[in-house]
């Protein structure tokens, strides 16, 4: 079976876009979900959250341009079901230099192409940079369903218009006809103020039951948990946002219709 392959994007930076690329992962991972985290990102935030170190050599820059393969960067973790192709900075010079190639959005798509023809993971979740440039286009043309993190703040609705026009172009353009919008993750929760209830209510008004039920909280452990290189569960397996994440990945499994 091929692997169902998302992409978590938004342009905006410091919405929880990495924290739910990694927990939902791990959670996927813990329902023995075969899961490969894919970090496109140059800080390489999803690479240290589960522990691992930056290495020189160690991402798809190389195999982007031809060289080497996606499936040599593949690295274990240290959690079951969970592998990983890390980041480093050389990555960021690939947004000047795809421009230059031919089928320059099409790289990463035929790139992971062999990992999903390979049957070695059920699903595929690519972290994107904070901004829609060369790496996120080509994650989108990559992705079979796009996951949006989003904020829940008044400021973070503008942007999710830029990102939902940005797919329509995609698929007019033949670039990814296939692709849609899998559903829209609310970050940041907090439960005391009537601002997040407002604005989860607002985008269930533009996108009814494309909103996930599961809101992830605003809380400190969250936060924490990849400066100690772990997934949610493993630093603090009783918090809020761990029951959130995991409510999150069983969500994910009946909507898309994944079986370990």
């Amino acid at each position: 079976m091929s692997s169902t392959v998302f992409t978590i994007a938004n342009q905006k930076g410091g919405v929880g876009k990495t924290t739910t690329a990694v927990n939902l992962a791990a959670a996927l991972a813990e329902r023995k979900i075969h899961t490969l985290l894919v970090d496109l990102d140059p800080q390489a935030n999803a690479t240290s959250a589960l522990g691992i170190e930056k290495q020189e050599g160690r991402s798809l820059y190389g195999p982007l341009h031809g060289e080497g393969s996606a499936v040599e960067m593949i690295t274990p973790t240290a959690y079951e079901h969970l592998a990983l192709i890390p980041s480093e900075v050389d990555l960021a010079a690939i947004e000047m230099e795809l421009a230059q190639q031919e089928n320059y959005l099409l790289r990463l798509r035929r790139t992971l192409q062999p990992v999903r023809d390979s049957g070695g993971y059920r699903v595929i979740i690519i972290d994107c940079p904070p901004a829609l440039g060369m790496l996120s286009m080509n994650s989108l043309a990559a992705a079979d369903h796009l996951l949006i993190a989003l904020q829940c703040e008044y400021m973070a609705l503008e942007g999710l218009g830029q990102i939902l026009k940005l797919i329509d172009r995609l698929k007019s353009a033949g670039v990814n006809p296939d692709l849609d919008l899998g559903g829209v993750v609310m970050t940041m929760y907090d439960m005391r103020t009537n601002l997040s209830r407002q604005v989860v209510e607002e985008v269930k008004r533009h996108l009814g039951d494309k909103v996930f039920d599961s809101v992830i909280p605003r809380t400190v452990r969250l936060s924490e948990a990849p400066s100690f290189g772990k997934p949610i569960f493993q630093y603090d397996p009783q918090s809020p946002g761990s029951t959130a994440y995991r409510n999150l990945a069983r969500e994910v499994v009946t909507r898309f219709g994944l079986k370990a």
